[in-house]
């Protein structure tokens, strides 16, 4: 009987650890997922900022061409 204690008891904190390194796991992932969304972002602004940039350095040509003539 003690040994069928001792076992049940073992089992159902082995399950609460199971649990919680599910839960890490599933933590986790929905982190990296957030971390590559971020990147994302990040790139895309970036292209943003040069294409505005890029623009920004066209219009002063053009200004320094047209105040040239």
């Amino acid at each position: 009987m003690r040994y069928i204690v001792t076992a049940i008891a073992i089992v159902a904190l082995g399950g609460c650890g199971l649990d919680v390194a599910s839960s890490a796991a599933t933590s986790a992932a929905l982190k990296k997922q957030q971390l590559e969304q971020g990147k994302k972002t990040l790139e895309a602004a970036q292209r943003q900022i040069d294409k505005g940039v890029e623009l920004q350095q066209e219009r002063i040509e053009s200004a320094a061409e047209a105040a040239s003539k």
